[in-house]
Parts: C-alpha cells; structure tokens; sequence
C-alpha cells in the first residue's frame, strides 16, 4: 500500500517546520510513507496573504496514493507514536473531533452556519480538525470546493471538509485526543492530562500549553526539547 504523509507549509512560516519536520521525517521512515510539503498557491487567500485550502491538494494525490495522512505545520509527532495508518481502517476517515468541553458551543455554531450558507444535511456533532487527518482514496471526493465554493468563513477548512464528508456518508474512526493533543485537551473538563503521554502534539491557535512561554514558537522549541529526552 502506497502511503503519503503532507504538510502545508512554505518559507512564512519556517519557524514552525524547522521545529517540526524532523519529527515528521522521522514518522514518515518509522511507518513507511513518503513525505510531501504543500506550498502551492490554491486560489484562495485570507490573512494577509496567507494561502488556505493547499489540503484540497490530497484530490490529486489520492490517484497516486492509496492513504493519505495530514498533519499541520505546528505539531510535533512524539518518537513513540504508533503507526495510525494500522489504527485507522482503510474505509474510514482518521479524524479528532473538537466540539467538545470549552469548545462545544463555538464549534456547534459553526456546524450550523455551513448549512445555513449551503444545505442541511442533518450535521449536528462532530467538527474535525484537519491538523490530523487521515483518508484513503474513496475519500478523494470530498476534497472539492461545495458547489464551486470554498467555505470562506471561520473554521475554513475544517467546517468545509466536515460538511463534505458527512454530506457524502463517510465512516469516521474517531481518535482518541492522544492523537491531537490541542491546549483545549490539557483542560480540567479533560482531566488535565500530560501532553507528552500523548503521541501528537498540537500547538493550533496560540499554542502555549505552559504560560511562561511568550508564544507557540517558544513552546514547540522546549517541547520538542522535552521529547528528545524522552
């Protein structure tokens, strides 16, 4: 089985990969898939230039590549992280939902507006986060704009892809937040567990998981210290 793993990341934001892609280099060795950074342009910009939807790249990749693994720019893959291509049966979309704890009501929000803007389809729970997103090629079709659109507002690709697949029906393995640890996972609602006894950490949004850390970049660094001791 042919495996790939991607990136979206270009030369803005090398202060994150210069962190993270060892970690990612070293994942793709540990489980046999190649590796590959999404710098195109993709034909829709926000935030000062910054490119959004390069994921919808995987539509092309996916007819050379039989499972396709996503992972964000800011996340750090711990030396001991199984193999999720084995986790994740084949006829299923490898996801993390994140309407949970703090972030129910904000994230339910945005299920809603993305039927307001387009169609119910009767989505109610389950917001994905693409930071950690695994498919296999009969999900190569939910990688397309909705009726010639993106979905432009808060949640860009995460909401558009979550309407994509629950329009079409697709089976989800739902992952246990070990597998993208975000700050909102660190939460006394979760039990506050450690970070670092998860196997992928998610530094997404402002990214400080400890609050002497004057911002994500200072966290990824003495993170990523602290796997390396490990």
């Amino acid at each position: 089985m042919k495996l790939l793993i991607t990136c979206r990341a270009d030369k803005n934001i090398t202060d994150q990969t210069d962190i993270s892609f060892p970690f990612m280099r070293e994942y793709c060795s540990r489980v046999g898939a190649d590796f590959k950074i999404l710098d195109h342009e993709s034909g829709c910009t926000h935030e000062e230039g910054r490119w959004h939807y390069r994921i919808l790249k995987h539509f092309e990749l996916l007819q050379d590549y039989d499972r396709v693994l996503h992972l964000d720019a800011d996340v750090l893959v711990s030396p001991k992280c199984p193999d999720i291509f084995q986790e994740v049966p084949v006829d299923c979309i490898g996801t993390v939902w994140e309407d949970q704890g703090s972030r129910t009501g904000s994230r339910r929000d945005k299920i809603r507006d993305i039927q307001k803007h387009f169609h119910e389809i009767s989505w109610q729970t389950g917001y994905i986060n693409t930071g950690v997103f695994l498919t296999s090629k009969l999900h190569q079709s939910i990688f397309q704009k909705i009726e010639g659109e993106f979905w432009e507002s808060w949640g860009h690709d995460d909401v558009h892809l979550g309407y994509q697949l629950n329009q079409q029906g697709f089976k989800q393995h739902i992952l246990g937040f070990q597998w993208n640890h975000m700050t909102m996972f660190s939460e006394p609602w979760n039990g506050s567990p450690c970070r670092f006894d998860s196997y992928i950490i998610h530094y997404a949004g402002a990214g400080r998981f400890d609050s002497k850390h004057r911002n994500k970049i200072s966290q990824m660094k003495a993170d990523a210290a602290e796997l390396r001791r490990r």
